[in-house]
């Protein structure tokens, strides 16, 4: 099975949860970041499993991202294009998918919602339920016990994508 775990992060924490799920996945898997993720690494994909951070209520955009302040400790990496644009060039395809985002606790909105939206009108059928993984503060880290949580998750996904 080719499965790929597309992640857009801005301090580090969904690139952990986008690695852990890969594992779970399976050593084929991989996790690569939307600037890797191109439509020839994409393509003929069994398994997209794709996550974000939640900013302003749902999936990051241009926008939102033109707000984070740059002199941050540590600072954002902005280097890799919105999860939002990635999924906007997403040729269809016919594989499973799922999705996940990292949000406070308390957070209102999702980007794991939005994202399953748009994997779905790309024509990837969800295999479950958008998760959210739990970050302590807004650079992070992760709550304890989510990585693990993601691993296990990548592992069921390996099974329900079958």
């Amino acid at each position: 099975m080719k499965a790929i775990v597309i992640y857009e992060s801005l301090w580090g924490n969904t690139a952990a949860v986008a690695r852990a799920i890969a594992e779970g996945i399976g050593p084929e898997a991989r996790a690569l970041s939307t600037s890797e993720a191109t439509p020839d690494v994409v393509a003929g994909a069994d398994l997209i499993v794709a996550g974000a951070p939640v900013q302003a209520f749902s999936l990051p955009s241009e926008r939102g991202r033109a707000s984070i302040r740059q002199d941050q400790d540590p600072p954002p990496d902005l280097s890799s294009p919105t999860l939002r644009t990635w999924l906007e060039s997403l040729p269809a395809g016919r594989g499973r998918s799922a999705a996940f985002d990292t949000k406070f606790r308390l957070s209102p909105g999702s980007a794991a919602k939005a994202i399953d939206k748009e994997l779905a009108k790309a024509g990837y059928v969800p295999v479950a339920p958008p998760r959210h993984f739990i970050v302590t503060g807004s650079q992070g880290p992760l709550r304890e016990g989510e990585v693990e949580a993601a691993r296990q998750w990548g592992q069921e996904l390996s099974f329900a994508a079958v």
